[in-house]
């Protein structure tokens, strides 16, 4: 994956709170382990949601940290040539990609889109919809219409999920947490209500339709112009970058981490879908590039 080298970034769209304590619930106590691998059935929508699982209650509305802070280190994120070098103004520079894209998509269709900010945190973060630790893994909370990540859930993914990472496996993570968005924007999120179980469950039909969505911005990710510019930011995507991807998607599918972590897997509990259905459902996006075409609960 290669950027404009001279792109300029919009770091008004990450709100970097790493090194800012976080406070408040502890959820999986704060450690990938087996317990953090089962609960990084990866890319959740709603931290509060993981509280039942865990037991560890609460899920309200957490008060505390400030939305907005920003240090020093993404502002330090200037240009797409930043984003070539460094891991933080990559994640800066996909999610300015990702959200042109969507801009664009959802004006074709006489809608708006709002952009959504990406918060950095380390280790724990308040949120609207509850409070989480890194072992929630990336996740996007419905409540104040945001995405989070601790970016050492990339290393996490390749040592303990088996992934084999790079920089457009991360890019992938970062635009289904964007589907996310789109899907609340849309009204879709309303759709799950309690059904959040199962390999037939709405959690599973909307985690699967994020993953299609993140394919269909990869589609379009090398001919999204800037407003800024009017070039793509993202000049270059090359075969290995789509199959870093797909082994990502793969890689979080129920039934491989659940294998990994207790050495047998159970569809009953599933709550993102097979590795087979993540990969197949980004392939769909990928190939067609049409939000249309992304119908899992159909």
């Amino acid at each position: 994956m290669q950027f404009d080298d001279d792109a300029q970034l919009d770091d008004s769209q990450v709100q970097d709170r790493r090194g800012i304590p976080g406070g408040g619930l502890a959820i999986g106590g704060g450690a990938v382990g087996i317990l953090g691998l089962v609960l990084a059935l990866v890319f959740g929508f709603d931290p509060g949601l993981l509280n039942s699982v865990t037991g560890s209650g609460g899920g309200k509305p957490a008060t505390g940290q400030a939305a907005g802070s920003t240090d020093q280190q993404t502002s330090t994120c200037k240009t797409g040539a930043d984003a070539n070098k460094r891991q933080d103004c990559r994640i800066l520079a996909v999610v300015n990609s990702v959200q042109n894209y969507w801009q664009g998509d959802f004006a074709s269709r006489g809608r708006q889109y709002s952009l959504a900010p990406t918060v950095l945190f380390t280790d724990r973060v308040q949120t609207a919809c509850g409070a989480a630790t890194s072992a929630v893994g990336p996740f996007y909370c419905p409540g104040d219409h945001k995405a989070y990540f601790d970016l050492g859930f990339f290393n996490d993914m390749t040592r303990q999920l088996g992934a084999q990472g790079g920089p457009f496996a991360e890019a992938y993570v970062v635009a289904h947490e964007y589907g996310h968005h789109v899907q609340t924007l849309l009204g879709t999120m309303a759709k799950v209500g309690n059904d959040r179980q199962g390999a037939d469950s709405a959690s599973v039909k909307l985690e699967l339709q994020a993953d299609c969505y993140a394919g269909v911005w990869t589609h379009h990710a090398t001919t999204t112009p800037q407003a800024s510019t009017g070039r793509p930011l993202i000049t270059k995507l090359t075969d290995e970058d789509i199959a870093r991807a797909l082994d990502a998607a793969e890689s979080v599918g129920d039934d491989r981490i659940q294998q990994r972590a207790t050495g047998k897997t159970n569809p009953e509990t599933w709550t993102h879908g097979s590795s087979a259905q993540r990969t197949q459902w980004f392939t769909t996006g990928y190939r067609t590039g049409d939000l249309t075409k992304c119908n899992t609960f159909g």
